[in-house]
């Protein structure tokens, strides 16, 4: 006689915490856990059984949702991480010989393992900025050589927002990066991890500095804004991509049980979640600001627009500091640190990250 299916929802696990979850860091938006709205949402899709590989009816409702964000030709592709994205977006604008120029500073140029390059043979034009940022006047400045086969042809151009450094583009700066690109037959991706921070900031809609101002694709981020894991390249313009669905699949990045992905983002965006989410930790990150500008040696050297804080204090005093709170060097060279704050981080959190840098400034 065959074993009966395990049904009882009463049955203990044999899992253990392993962590304290008093524990804070501020190293990345990454180390949150689940908002339990999206937890919910997992649960409520987890009953029965659904088709596999994206024909499940959360994925189909799925599109319906990121629609009324960014208007009516938009198509959602489920992926699982943020490196998968990317790779998956670019390849789907650029031929084999395509190349995309970036800051030197885009996340998939400096923190994805050269993915683009060694998953998709994409060749990275970068341009040096001080602020992050992309101009039509930076992005001639490696969008040249179209027709010479000795050099990979320029034909994307990729933008972040918020940008790495904590930087947002205002709808009429990518409009003219749009319009840039077009004029020189390149197509413009942006890498959006963090494009709910930005549109909380901004106070705009998703829509007014993506689908409005002529973007193409985006890499639309979920897991620093509460979910457990999850990103979707977010294709605006149809006519720009080629084969996406087979190249997510050949990217290793279709999920089969991909209701649990999609479910996610419908929570995250049917209603206002994401910006719930992201209000609260930019508001975390100018309250880290407003607390350490009042201690004497640090110095917070750019502007706080979503939830990143850059600051400037003595090394040994961060490196003491990282043994009590887990942090990033930014800048191995300058002893410039990255504090970031997440959709769970509290005040009392930012204030008793405030008093540690306090005491240990007073040590030094």
């Amino acid at each position: 006689m065959a074993d009966a299916p395990v049904t009882d929802a009463s049955r203990s696990s044999d899992a253990q915490r392993r962590h304290d979850p008093a524990v804070r860091g501020f190293a990345s938006d990454n180390y949150a856990g689940i908002h339990p709205e999206i937890l919910a949402a997992l649960a409520l899709a987890n009953e029965g059984h659904q088709v596999a590989y994206g024909e499940d009816d959360y994925t189909a409702h799925l599109q319906d949702v990121f629609k009324t964000h960014f208007g009516e030709r938009a198509q959602a592709f489920p992926v699982f991480n943020g490196t998968g994205a990317n790779v998956v977006s670019l390849q789907a604008i650029l031929p084999r010989w395509g190349a995309v120029v970036a800051t030197e500073t885009a996340h998939f140029n400096v923190d994805e393992g050269g993915a683009p390059e060694k998953m998709a043979g994409i060749k990275i034009l970068t341009v040096p900025t001080p602020d992050g940022k992309l101009t039509p006047e930076l992005i001639d400045l490696q969008a040249w050589g179209w027709g010479d086969e000795h050099r990979s042809q320029p034909l994307a151009v990729s933008i972040t927002q918020s940008t790495e450094l904590g930087t947002l583009y205002t709808p009429d700066e990518i409009r003219a990066i749009c319009e840039h690109a077009h004029e020189r037959g390149m197509l413009v991706h942006v890498d959006g991890s963090r494009l709910s921070n930005a549109a909380a900031a901004l106070g705009l809609p998703f829509r007014a500095f993506t689908t409005d101002v002529g973007v193409d694709v985006v890499s639309f981020g979920g897991t620093k804004n509460g979910l457990m894991l999850g990103e979707v390249v977010l294709v605006l313009n149809p006519d720009a991509v080629r084969n996406l669905s087979y190249l997510r699949k050949t990217s290793m990045q279709l999920a089969s049980k991909m209701r649990f992905l999609s479910v996610q983002f419908e929570a995250l965006l049917a209603g206002d979640l994401w910006l719930r989410n992201a209000s609260h930790a930019n508001a975390m990150a100018k309250r880290l600001e407003a607390a350490v500008a009042a201690i004497e040696g640090v110095t917070v050297v750019r502007p706080v627009r979503v939830n990143s804080v850059f600051a400037l204090l003595p090394r040994e005093v961060s490196e003491r500091l990282q043994k009590r709170y887990r942090f990033y060097f930014w800048n191995e060279h300058t002893g410039e640190v990255r504090w970031m704050c997440c959709f769970d981080t509290t005040e009392a959190d930012i204030d008793a990250f405030a008093a540690a840098i306090a005491e240990e400034m007073g040590r030094k």
